[in-house]
C-alpha cells in the first residue's frame, strides 16, 4: 500500500466516526464529563478561594504584620523602604494605652490608642462606624471614633468633646466594627481610633513612651483575578523576620487558625475533585476506546490482508482518538465554564456572597489538555495491539483473545511486548505530569501515581479471586441452582467476558467517588464545629479574684447570654533560662527578648475548648509536678520542643517545668491566647487576675457591657462578636461551596461509570444472538443479564468502598480530622452501586433484545 498521508488517514477516521456515532458517544461523554468537572470544580474553587482569601485577609487587614516595640533602626527603615519600592504597600498601625478624659466628668478612664492613616488602613475590609461614614471623614486631625463604651463610662455621646494628652477632640462616630480586632491586642480600656495627625499633636508620643508599632503589608493583586498565592506571601513573611529580627511576623493564615485551617482542607479536598475527575474520565475514555477497536479487528484484518501496515493503520485510529479527545474535551471545556458561571447563581442566595468570577484562560487551557492526554493516554495499549492482529486469527480472537478493557490488557501485555511496558510507564509518567499541574506538587502527582497503580493491582488481584471463588462455587453448586442464575454467575468467567476488568474499573471508580464523599463529610463535620453558633464573641480583661464569682453570676443572669462563659485564670511571669541559657543570652527566632520579661501563664487541669496537643501529650488529672504545654508556634519562636525546660519567676517564686506538649488552638476561644498552661497545682498561691470569655446575642452586646459596667465598672469589655461573626459565615460558605461541588463530582463521577457500563453493549449483541437462537425467551435472557450486572455491581461496591474507607482514614489523618467508619453510608453505597449497575446495564442493553439473530448475522 502507498503511504497514507495524514490527510488520508483523518477522512478515514472522520467517515468511521460518522457511522458509529453512537458507539462513540460514551467516548466523548466519558471525556466530556470529566473535563467539565475538572474545569468546572477548579475555576469555580479557584474563584471562590481568592473571594474567600480576601475576607480572610480582612481579619488582619493586610497579607502579612510585623509587630515591634521600638521604632526601625535606620538599617531597618531601609529595608522597608526597599520592600516598598517593590509594589508592596505597607502602612504603620500605633497603638498604645493613655488616659482620656471628658469636660463633662473629669475622672479619667483608662483607653486603648489606635492610630492609623485612613487613607491606607485598612487593605482589606471596612472599618464600620455609627453613623455610617468613610473613615477618612471620621478620623482628621480633630476627631476621632470611639467604642460604644467608651460613652456609657464617661456619659458622652457623639459630638462631643474628649480629651487624649494635651487636646481636645471631636467624637465623630462609634466603632461597631474593625477588621483586625482580632489580630490586635487585647488591652484594658475601650478602643479609640485616631489619625496619625490626631496622635502626633496629642504629645502622647514623647521619647519612652511604650507604644507598639504594627506595620500592615500588602502585596500586589495577580493580574488575572486569581488567590494571591501563599508561596508569595511566606516569602514576604520570610525576608521581613530576616529584616525584622526583634518584630514578631505573622501573616493572615495566623490570625484566625480555624478560618485558615478549613480553607486549607477545602484546598486539599478541591484538588483531590479535580484528580477524581481526571480517573473516572480516563476510566471511561480507555474502556469505550478498547471495546471500539475490539469491534474494529475485522476491518483491521480486511485492511492488512489489503497491504495496510500496523503503522499507517494506527494512524487512522490514532488521528481519530484525536478527534474524540478533543470534541470530547471542547464539550467538556463548556460545559465546564457554565457550570463555572453557574455556580455563583446558584449559591449566592445561599452564600450571601459576591463571588468574582473570572474565567481562567489557564483552567481552560489544562482541562482541554487533560482531556486529549487522557484519551491519547488510554488508548495507546488497545492501539499497539493492533500491530499483533492476523487475519487468521480473527474467528478466533473471542476465545484465543481476552475481550478486557485497557486495565488487563496493559498488565497482560506487561509479559509479552515491550512497548506495553513503554506504554504503561508513559501512562504513569503522563498521570504524574497531570496530577502534579492539578495539585501545583510534583510530590503529590507521583505519589497519586503509585497509589493508582497499587489500587489497581490490588483491585484486579481482588476481582480475580472473586471470579475464581464464583467458579469453584458453581463447580459445586451448579445442579442446586437456577438455570437463569447458573448462566447469569457463569457469564461472570466465560471467554471474552471483561469481567475482571470492569469490576476493578468499577470498584475504582466507586472508591474515587466514595473517598471524596467520606472526606468532604468528615472535613464539613470538623468546620460545623468550628462555626458554632455558641463560641465566645465578648470577651472580659482584668477581673479580680474577689470578682469573679459575682461575674460569673451577673453573666448567667443575663438574657443576651446563652452559654456559660470561659474563664481564664493569669499569672504575671517572667522567663528565667531556657534549657539552662539564661534568657537575655537565648537565641530567638521574631521573639523579642523584652517579651520574655512579661509571659502570662495559666492553669488547666485538661485541654481546654478549642486546644489540642499537636506533639506529646495531657497530662492526668491531678497532676502535681511542674510541667507546661506550650502554643506550638511560640515554641519554634523560643527554640523548646517536648522535653525542653522552662525556669519561670512569679514574684519571689521561681520553678523550672518541663515541657510536655506542644498545642495548637483554633482561634475561638478563651485559651486561645494562652501560651503558657501549666497544671493547677504548678501555679497555687500565686496572685491571679481572670480573664473571661462569653458568646452574647451580637445584637445585644450592648446590654452586657452596661450591666457589667455598672456592677463592676473595672472590668474591661472586649467586643469581637462582629469579627467573629465575619469568620463564622466564612466557615459557613466554606462547609456550603465543599458540599456543592463534592455533590457535582460525585454526580460527575456516576455519569460517567455509567456511560463505562453502557459502553459494553455492543460486546452483549452476539450473545444474546446466540442465546435465541438456541431458544431463549427475552424474559430469560434479561433474568441473565440482571444477575450478571447485580453481582458485577455489589462485587465492585464492596471492594471499592472498603477501599474508600482506607484511603479517606489516611488522609483525614494527615489532615488532623477525626475519622469514623461510616456503616449507613457504606451500606447505602452498596445498594446504590448495584442498583446503578443493573439500571445502567440495562438503559444501554434493553434494546438489543428486540433484535433478531439474522440482523445481526448479516452483518457480520
Amino acid at each position: 500500500m502507498a503511504r497514507l498521508s495524514y490527510r488520508s488517514a483523518a477522512k478515514i477516521a472522520a467517515r468511521e466516526m460518522r457511522s458509529s456515532l453512537g458507539k462513540f458517544f460514551f467516548v466523548i461523554l466519558s471525556v466530556a464529563i470529566g473535563v467539565a468537572a475538572l474545569t468546572g470544580v477548579r475555576g469555580f474553587s479557584s474563584s471562590f478561594r481568592a473571594t474567600l482569601l480576601t475576607r480572610a485577609r480582612s481579619i488582619m487587614a493586610a497579607d502579612v504584620s510585623a509587630r515591634m516595640f521600638e521604632q526601625p533602626t535606620p538599617d531597618e527603615q531601609k529595608g522597608l523602604d526597599e520592600i516598598a519600592a517593590d509594589g508592596v504597600e505597607m502602612t504603620p498601625v500605633t497603638e498604645l494605652l493613655s488616659m482620656a478624659s471628658s469636660p463633662k466628668t473629669l475622672d479619667p478612664l483608662l483607653v486603648s490608642l489606635k492610630s492609623v492613616d485612613p487613607a491606607m488602613y485598612p487593605f482589606y475590609g471596612t472599618v464600620d462606624l455609627a453613623p455610617a461614614a468613610p473613615l477618612k471623614s471620621a478620623l482628621t486631625k480633630d476627631s476621632v471614633a470611639v467604642a460604644d463604651d467608651l460613652l456609657v463610662r464617661l456619659h458622652l455621646k457623639v459630638g462631643d468633646q474628649l480629651k487624649i494628652g494635651n487636646k481636645l477632640f471631636r467624637i465623630a462616630s462609634v466603632v461597631v466594627n474593625e477588621p483586625d480586632r482580632l489580630s490586635g491586642n487585647f488591652a484594658a480600656g475601650p478602643r479609640v481610633l485616631i489619625s496619625r495627625e490626631g496622635l502626633d499633636s496629642s504629645g502622647l508620643l514623647a521619647p519612652g513612651s511604650h507604644a507598639g508599632q504594627r506595620f500592615l503589608f500588602k502585596l500586589p493583586a495577580p493580574r488575572d483575578g486569581s488567590a494571591m498565592p501563599d508561596s508569595k506571601v511566606a516569602a514576604l513573611r520570610d525576608r521581613l523576620e530576616k529584616l525584622l529580627p526583634e518584630a514578631r511576623v505573622i501573616d493572615y493564615r495566623e490570625t484566625n487558625p480555624a478560618l485558615t485551617q478549613g480553607l486549607d482542607r477545602a484546598t486539599s479536598l478541591l484538588s483531590l475533585m479535580s484528580l477524581v475527575a481526571l480517573v473516572l474520565g480516563a476510566i471511561g475514555v480507555g474502556m469505550a476506546m478498547r471495546a471500539h477497536l475490539q469491534q474494529r479487528l475485522d476491518t483491521i484484518a480486511i485492511m492488512k490482508s489489503l497491504g495496510a501496515s500496523s503503522g499507517q493503520i494506527m494512524k487512522i485510529y490514532l488521528l481519530q482518538t484525536l478527534l474524540l479527545g478533543l470534541l470530547g474535551g471542547v464539550l467538556g471545556v463548556a460545559l465546564g465554564v457554565g457550570v463555572q458561571m453557574a455556580f455563583p447563581r446558584l449559591l449566592a442566595g445561599l452564600l450571601h456572597m459576591q463571588t468574582q468570577i473570572h474565567i481562567q484562560w489557564k483552567t481552560v487551557l489544562t482541562g482541554l489538555g487533560v482531556g486529549v492526554l487522557t484519551t491519547l493516554l488510554f488508548t495507546l495499549p488497545p492501539l499497539l495491539d493492533i500491530r499483533g492482529v492476523r487475519p487468521v486469527l480473527i474467528l478466533r480472537r473471542a476465545v484465543e483473545e481476552s475481550d478486557d478493557p485497557f486495565v488487563t490488557a496493559v498488565f497482560r501485555k506487561l509479559r509479552k511486548n515491550g512497548a506495553q511496558i513503554g506504554a504503561a510507564v508513559l501512562i504513569l509518567a503522563g498521570l504524574a505530569a497531570i496530577a502534579a499541574t492539578l495539585s501545583d506538587s510534583a510530590m503529590i502527582g507521583g505519589v497519586f501515581s503509585l497509589g493508582l497503580v497499587t489500587v489497581l493491582a490490588v483491585l484486579l488481584g481482588a476481582s480475580a479471586l472473586v471470579l475464581a471463588g464464583l467458579k469453584q462455587f458453581l463447580g459445586r453448586t451448579r445442579l442446586s441452582l437456577p438455570s437463569a442464575m447458573r448462566h447469569g454467575l457463569a457469564n461472570l468467567y466465560r471467554p471474552g467476558n471483561p469481567s475482571a476488568a470492569l469490576l476493578a474499573a468499577l470498584g475504582l471508580g466507586v472508591m474515587q467517588i466514595m473517598t471524596v464523599y467520606f472526606v468532604q463529610q468528615a472535613v464539613v463535620r470538623e468546620l460545623h464545629i468550628t462555626s458554632a453558633p455558641n463560641l465566645p464573641n465578648v470577651f472580659l480583661v482584668d477581673i479580680t479574684p474577689n470578682e469573679i464569682d459575682g461575674v460569673r453570676a451577673l453573666i448567667k443572669a443575663q438574657p443576651s447570654v446563652t452559654v456559660p462563659p470561659e474563664m481564664l485564670p493569669v499569672v504575671s511571669s517572667r522567663v528565667v533560662d531556657i534549657d539552662g541559657v539564661p534568657a537575655d543570652q537565648a537565641k530567638l527566632k521574631n521573639f523579642p527578648k523584652r517579651m520574655l520579661q512579661s509571659i502570662s501563664l495559666t492553669w488547666a487541669v485538661a485541654a481546654p475548648p478549642g486546644t489540642s496537643a499537636v506533639a506529646g501529650k495531657w497530662w492526668q488529672a491531678g497532676e502535681k509536678s511542674p510541667v507546661v504545654a506550650v502554643n506550638q508556634r511560640d515554641a519554634e519562636r523560643l527554640g523548646v520542643k517536648v522535653g525542653s525546660h522552662i525556669t519561670f519567676a512569679a514574684q519571689d517564686s521561681r520553678f523550672t517545668a518541663t515541657v510536655v506538649a506542644l498545642t495548637k488552638s483554633d482561634g475561638q476561644h478563651a485559651y486561645s491566647r494562652a501560651a503558657f498552661i501549666l497544671p493547677p497545682a504548678a501555679l497555687a498561691g500565686l496572685p491571679v487576675v481572670w480573664y473571661g470569655g462569653v458568646h452574647a446575642d451580637p445584637a445585644r452586646v450592648g446590654e452586657l457591657q452596661r450591666a457589667l459596667y455598672n456592677a463592676y465598672p473595672t472590668v474591661t469589655v472586649i467586643n469581637v462578636a462582629q469579627a467573629l461573626e465575619t469568620v463564622r459565615s466564612v466557615v459557613i460558605q466554606i462547609t456550603y461551596v465543599i458540599q456543592f461541588l463534592a455533590a457535582f463530582s460525585i454526580f460527575a463521577g456516576i455519569i460517567i461509570l455509567a456511560s463505562s457500563i453502557a459502553g459494553t453493549r455492543y460486546r452483549r449483541i452476539r450473545e444474546v444472538v446466540v442465546l435465541k437462537t438456541l431458544g431463549a425467551t427475552r424474559r430469560r435472557i434479561a433474568t441473565i443479564f440482571s444477575i450478571e450486572f447485580a453481582v458485577l455491581g455489589l462485587v465492585a461496591g464492596v471492594v471499592g468502598i472498603t477501599f474508600a474507607n482506607l484511603i479517606a482514614r489516611v488522609m483525614l489523618h494527615r489532615m488532623n480530622v477525626v475519622f469514623h467508619w461510616q456503616w449507613g453510608w457504606s451500606l447505602a453505597a452498596l445498594i446504590g452501586t448495584g442498583a446503578l449497575t443493573v439500571a445502567t446495564g440495562w438503559a444501554a442493553s434493553h434494546r438489543i433484545l428486540g433484535q433478531k439473530p439474522l440482523e445481526v448475522l448479516r452483518e457480520e
